[in-house]
């Protein structure tokens, strides 16, 4: 998605009349249905200005285009300017150029692509941004290899004098693949330009790049084993970056009168599971002795099917442990640990929870550094105790320094920054300012009946085994005990649990796409596309999203000692059930990258989310292959 788009012509001419930023501004609320900041409104005015100057050059031809604002496929990232034409074999070419209005207040650091400011805190060096948005740009647009387009990485930081901080040798790795340019540049950053475009395209390969054919993103368990054999497979942009080289930097400092605890929040897509991952890749690569944590199997059974017959099973659970295997072990025994979905931890561990004292305490306690990944709006269950307050409270009863760190770019939801507030405000988390989905890429769509949403679930799954549905868990597991039962009826639709046939890896196994999956196998795992069937455990009445844990199955332990807490403290047990079923529902449509199809079994509430669908949001040919009389009965 290009915000504004134009030739060098068109541009200098709407720069020179004052339009450029109002133009600028009315496109993006166009296009994303919301305004932005006054600081980013005023950047606009001050940049585009300095970029008038730069392209106002004779030799730059008159038709080259020029975009501004361009949103990178399946992410949230935005490309500040890019100028386009041919070069002189007459090949497509783009220039990628990062725009900053930093003057001072600019530092060294020792972590790799990192700077620190005094205004925004650490953040990526330009050069590293500009390289790693062009990355991004040739792994998930298809059109940049299939037109042979070059693309040209730079950054421009208009009002900086030189320093020797921004243009130090030790970022020399990436000023190299993406050089910088500072104030008084102008005529360098000119002749850069003119060496790579020689000749105008009136913007063609703008169009060419605005629609291409957008890749599948990269699954995490799909590049796990190459990653664990040395191979990048994921450039980590912006606070992901920051995450990662802050990890590896307290690791390298921490020792035993020394621990350090990095706690880091991020919401589902913001990259908690592949930094987490890269995490462990290179501290086994530096040889620390460090573990990838989670509580839930999930997860953990997932990536080492995935990397079955690369390493020896051995080796697969020396990198992959639960959160109940610390509670015996002595104080710093690992280099480190890595807690992926941390907010699932427990108190006690075992299977009749009656071992240890607290997982955060023994993690923190077994390992010189621990980082926990945490995102308190997927606590699913009474039991779930990793919160922020309780990994601060623990570390610093166990003498550790604690760190902070938030991951917002969103990588799941077709990098939607839009899906996941509208999700919150419709499902009445937390009121926000998306009441649409007007301009928010992502394929959203409320379907008739169950059968419908599973057969396009099938459908989907069709293309790549990336496609699953799941449920509340409102429904007994009868089949545990009678394969042939179905756990699951509502009217001509029937269909059965997955929990015991392919387990935990039920998410990747082929056949399964038959069953449907609960919170407990799907959550820390990615889809392409997930069906939601909405049980009788939420409902809504006048408009108000009611929650009910009585609707839950007696076989779902997740609000266990809900109602003996009901009878005792009726008040905090109501918020804490309604927060458990608010938040696994957004759990599981949160599971999709690229799209979410529900159901629900009440009719008020299936016709809520249906009037939550704005009336000019284009629909979704969701009904192709898919008649309204198909009834689906789904066998093992």
């Amino acid at each position: 998605m290009i915000i504004y788009s134009s030739t060098k012509k068109g541009f200098i001419e709407d720069v020179l009349g004052g339009y450029a930023d109002t133009k600028i501004l009315s496109s993006y609320i166009k296009e994303t249905g919301h305004s932005t900041s006054i600081h980013e409104q005023e950047s606009w005015r001050n940049s585009m200005q300095y970029m008038k100057d730069v392209i106002s050059d004779s030799e730059i031809p008159e038709d080259v285009g020029i975009a501004i604002e361009y949103k990178i496929p399946q992410t949230s990232k935005r490309i500040d300017f890019i100028l386009t034409g041919l070069n002189e074999d007459k090949r497509k070419t783009a220039i990628i150029i990062e725009l900053k209005q930093w003057s001072k207040g600019i530092h060294l650091t020792d972590k790799d692509g990192i700077l620190n400011t005094d205004f925004y805190g650490e953040v990526n060096h330009p050069s590293y941004q500009a390289w790693s948005y062009v990355t991004l740009l040739e792994d998930y647009n298809s059109s940049i290899e299939d037109d042979n387009i070059a693309l040209i990485p730079c950054a421009y930081l208009h009002n900086y004098e030189p320093d020797n901080i921004i243009t130090n040798d030790f970022y020399k790795g990436y000023t190299e693949k993406a050089p910088v340019f500072l104030k008084h540049n102008l005529f360098d950053l000119q002749k850069f330009i003119k060496k790579f475009v020689k000749y105008g395209d009136n913007k063609n390969t703008l169009f060419v790049i605005e629609n291409g054919k957008i890749r599948p993103s990269k699954s995490l368990a799909d590049s796990l084993s190459s990653m664990l054999q040395g191979n990048q497979e994921f450039i980590l942009i912006d606070d992901q970056k920051i995450v990662y080289e802050t990890a590896l930097d307290l690791e390298k400092k921490s020792s035993e009168n020394n621990k350090n605890v990095l706690i880091v929040e991020g919401g589902p897509g913001t990259g908690k599971s592949v930094v987490a991952i890269n995490l462990l890749a290179e501290l086994n690569k530096r040889r620390k002795v460090t573990f990838y944590v989670t509580k839930n199997s999930a997860p953990r059974e997932v990536y080492q099917i995935m990397l079955s017959g690369k390493f020896t099973k051995t080796r697969i659970s020396n990198l992959f442990s639960s959160s109940g295997s610390f509670y015996d072990i002595e104080a710093n025994t690992f280099d480190s640990l890595i807690i992926d979905e941390a907010h699932r931890l427990n108190a006690k561990s075992g299977l009749f929870s009656h071992l240890g004292e607290n997982q955060v305490k023994e993690l923190i306690n077994a390992a010189k550094f621990t980082v926990f990944f945490v995102d308190e709006d997927q606590i699913i269950t009474m039991k779930d105790i990793g919160t922020k307050e309780e990994i601060t409270d623990w570390a610093n009863k166990l003498g550790a320094t604690i760190h902070n760190l938030t991951l917002a770019s969103q990588f799941r939801c077709n990098g939607s920054d839009g899906y996941l507030p509208w999700l919150d405000n419709i499902l009445q988390i937390r009121p926000t300012a998306n009441d649409s989905l007007d301009g928010i890429n992502y394929d959203f769509n409320v379907l008739d009946s169950p059968s419908l949403v599973h057969q396009e679930i099938i459908r989907k799954n069709a293309l790549n085994n990336k496609s699953r549905i799941v449920a509340g868990y409102c429904w007994k597991w009868i089949s545990k005990n009678d394969p042939k039962l179905k756990d699951i009826t509502i009217g001509d639709y029937s269909a059965t649990w997955n929990l015991s046939l392919h387990g935990q890896a039920w998410i990747i196994h082929p056949d399964s796409v038959s069953e449907v999956g609960c919170i407990h196998t799907c959550q820390g795992l990615e889809l392409d596309y997930v069906g939601v069937i909405i049980g009788p455990d939420l409902i809504v009445r006048n408009g108000k999203v009611i929650t009910d844990a009585t609707k839950r199955a007696s076989s779902d332990l997740s609000l266990k000692g809900i109602k003996a807490m009901l009878k005792a403290y009726p008040n905090k047990a109501k918020q804490l059930a309604d927060r458990i079923i608010k938040n696994t529902y957004r759990t599981l449509m949160t599971r999709g990258m690229k799209g979410c199809y529900i159901y629900s079994t009440d009719p008020e509430t299936q016709e809520y989310f249906k009037n939550q669908l704005s009336s000019n949001k284009t629909k979704n040919n969701l009904y192709k292959n898919v008649s309204d009389g198909t009834t689906l009965n789904i066998d093992n």
